[in-house]
């Protein structure tokens, strides 16, 4: 992943957040794709926007509303994931929660990530190499250490982050179980990859997703959360989330500050 990368990026999301807010203002048709998710021509548009511009980079892309490589053909590569339109769901409610979301990912893990949030005009990056920073649209020293997040602390857990629109049972039992070690936990509810604004910004220090989820939904999320301390793991197993494999589906998944020791066992 080169640094130089990033304004080409970040200037392919500012032409996208102006056709997907072009869209979101308006009327607009849905389709339901074979999976029975939702799309709109906003995803469509904000696709070819943003694999325009990484294509330059001569790195193999792997989007939601494109056709993927084969497995043989990416397994080995270093590739882009991309969500054009993250939360379309939200969009489609018109309740301003949706993101654009890039990950770099190499050898299985996410060592690069950013996030858009076009309502509110605002970017979050960073990964391995790249400090993790938050910026507002039209920021000109993008690299500036006044744009850096803080590290995590991992001691404590005041809030809870967790899908708007999906919700199960079970996330209700593991707060239970947090509240005998850590006392009163608030919740967030918030749709997409905005979630992970929160988070690397000590807003929540918790967000268990118990739902399915496909690898370009979480994988710029989780670059930048690792650079701070954070890590996204296997609900179940405790293991690192892999990118990059023959199944793109995530497992279910809990992101937490490293520090912070909890139990998932039921």
């Amino acid at each position: 992943m080169k640094k130089e990368w990033v304004p080409l990026i970040i200037d392919a999301l500012y032409e996208a957040t102006e056709a997907i807010m072009g869209v979101y203002t308006g009327n607009f048709e849905v389709i339901i794709k074979s999976d029975h998710s939702p799309v709109t021509i906003a995803d469509k548009q904000s696709n070819v926007i943003i694999q325009n511009a990484l294509k330059k980079t001569g790195v193999l892309i792997v989007s939601e509303e494109s056709e993927k490589p084969p497995y043989e053909t990416r397994k080995n590569e270093d590739i882009w994931l991309v969500d054009p339109l993250d939360g379309t769901k939200e969009f489609v409610k018109k309740n301003d929660e949706f993101a654009i979301c890039i990950a770099y990912v190499s050898e299985h893990r996410s060592i690069f990530g950013i996030i858009a949030d076009p309502v509110n005009r605002q970017i979050i990056f960073g990964g391995e190499n790249i400090p993790p920073a938050l910026i507002s649209y039209g920021e000109e020293d993008i690299f500036s250490s006044k744009h850096h997040l803080a590290k995590l602390k991992g001691d404590k857990i005041d809030h809870i982050i967790y899908s708007r629109t999906h919700y199960t049972p079970r996330i209700d039992k593991l707060l239970e179980k947090l509240e005998h070690q850590y006392g009163h936990i608030d919740r967030i509810l918030k749709g997409s990859a905005l979630k992970f604004f929160d988070l690397v910004q000590d807003h929540a220090q918790l967000y268990p997703r118990l739902w399915p989820t496909m690898e370009w939904d979480i994988a710029a999320g989780n670059a930048i959360y690792s650079a701070l301390g954070g890590e996204v793991l296997d609900f179940n197993t405790f293991a690192p989330l892999e990118y990059n494999k023959e199944d793109l589906h995530n497992p279910q998944f809990i992101a937490k500050p490293k520090e912070l020791q909890i139990t998932t066992d039921e």
